[in-house]
């Protein structure tokens, strides 16, 4: 019988690694500190999955961000010096919390299983430079979880949302037409990433970055206020194909998108 999906390519930190995504967060909020802005933790997320040169460069444009900045700085605007210098300093710090906080997600290693069981190549793309994968890839490879393809924004030309990564994984994975990849990430950017290479796109709600917090902080959380959060996550990535809890749930998503195809499908244009 004809495969009618050949792969997925899955985001990292908050789909198949660091639930809640939590990891960068800190990292960013320490390094605007230093340099006398304080950056609130949902400034420091609303921009994650981006690169994180980017993701400094869309904080720091930030209207209230700027006017914080021009306010600790003699009046002056911040420019591309001041976010070279922020992202210098980010790394460092992103580094000793790297590991420490990317526990492979509870429910990822079946679904990796259950993708290779379909007969599914496993691309990766990511926010995170080369640097900090070289540290990452190897800790997720000791907890089990293995990608056939992983590819970083100093890649390509652009990073999130352009397609770039997911074409370049296309093209290591040996893949094509984009319609028959599916993209699974946790932020606006990885549904657009996805949106954009021509890719189904599938959105993880509540163990990423959308919802933000550990297993054990939701479950301390009121009914009220995780409901909430479950609603913002979902108007956040409200473009994507279609909406999942958690990297768990995908497989059946994957059988439902693989009978689209047959049927003649292809990803909606929204």
């Amino acid at each position: 019988m004809k495969s009618y999906l050949k792969g997925v390519i899955v985001d990292w930190a908050g789909t198949i690694v660091d639930y809640g995504s939590r990891a960068p967060v800190e990292a960013f909020r320490a390094a605007f500190a230093h340099e006398g802005v304080e950056i609130s933790i949902a400034e420091a997320r609303a921009p994650m999955g981006l690169a994180k040169r980017d993701h400094i460069r869309a904080v720091i444009e930030m209207a209230r961000v700027t006017t914080a900045w021009r306010e600790r700085h003699g009046g002056k605007a911040p420019g591309e010096d001041e976010i070279e210098r922020i992202y210098q300093r980010f790394l460092p710090l992103q580094l000793p919390v790297l590991t420490q906080l990317s526990t492979v997600i509870p429910g990822a290693l079946d679904a990796f299983a259950a993708f290779r069981g379909r007969g599914l190549k496993i691309g990766s793309t990511t926010g995170y430079v080369r640097e900090l994968m070289d540290v990452l890839l190897p800790h997720a490879e000791k907890q089990g979880l293995y990608v056939d393809s992983m590819v970083c924004p100093s890649d390509v030309a652009v990073g999130r949302p352009a397609p770039y990564m997911c074409f370049l994984n296309a093209m290591k994975l040996n893949v094509f037409p984009m319609w028959e990849l599916v993209k699974i990430g946790d932020t606006p950017a990885d549904v657009e990433e996805g949106r954009n290479a021509g890719m189904w796109t599938i959105g993880v709600t509540r163990q990423g970055n959308e919802v933000g917090l550990s297993p054990e902080e939701q479950a301390a959380l009121p009914p009220p206020e995780l409901h909430a959060r479950m609603t913002f996550a979902r108007e956040r990535l409200s473009r994507a194909d279609y909406l999942v809890e958690s990297i768990a749930e995908t497989p059946a998503v994957l059988d439902e998108i693989a009978a689209r195809l047959a049927g003649g499908e292809r990803p909606p244009i929204k």
